[in-house]
């Protein structure tokens, strides 16, 4: 993953060694799996929602990471689909990432970087998650509060979203803002019409937690 983190950044003329900050929007592995090899090279601090720190930290474990004893369950359980169970099994042999935050974050707080970004709380894929919003662009990161398909947005997957009421509640928070483009972590950038197709995912995710 670092080698692909460092072709991306190759391509608009940087590298590791230019980081100095990363914002974490949450602490799923796929997320922060490269943390410490991007602080190791580049000595960034990390930056995060308060609530998300104990989980990033190590203090508390990992939101949706299945404890051993819960393994050892799904393992022994003959409901449990064998594609899913060699996935669990992958997962849960991977160590934990663990990093020092240097900053909490808070919600509605404007950071000084690329024309002022906007800290969103949009909790429900995670206590902590938080989104970016760029004000000057117009810009909204969303991390995994939502996700898209060929430029189509969509509501955030129940499957790995515990708290879809709150979840709903963070995509109608983010529909009151005056957006031009959306990135996704899942499913990338959203920029037809985004302001209406944020709304749409907000009304229906009301319509379907109403």
């Amino acid at each position: 993953m670092e080698d692909a983190i460092n072709a991306e950044l190759a391509a608009h003329g940087l590298s590791l060694q230019d980081i100095k900050q990363v914002i974490v929007t949450h602490h799923d592995l796929d997320h922060i799996g490269s943390l410490p090899a991007i602080i190791a090279a580049s000595g960034a601090q990390i930056w995060a929602l308060e609530r998300e720190i104990p989980m990033i930290e190590g203090d508390e474990w990992p939101q949706k990471r299945p404890k051993p004893e819960q393994v050892e369950q799904m393992m022994a359980d003959p409901t449990v689909p064998q594609p899913r169970k060699e996935m669990i099994r992958r997962m849960s042999a991977l160590p934990p990432v663990q990093v020092k935050v240097n900053r909490a974050l808070r919600d509605g707080e404007v950071l000084p970087l690329a024309g002022g970004v906007r800290v969103v709380a949009t909790p429900g894929h995670t206590f902590g998650h938080a989104s970016l919003y760029l004000e000057r662009s117009k810009t909204l990161i969303t991390g995994d509060a939502l996700v898209s398909e060929q430029g189509q947005l969509g509501a955030p997957r129940a499957q790995v979203t515990p708290d879809m009421t709150a979840a709903s509640e963070s995509v109608s928070k983010m529909a009151a803002l005056d957006v031009n483009t959306i990135v996704t972590y899942h499913g990338g950038v959203v920029s037809e019409g985004a302001n209406k197709q944020l709304s749409r995912v907000a009304g229906e995710m009301t319509g379907a937690n109403g």
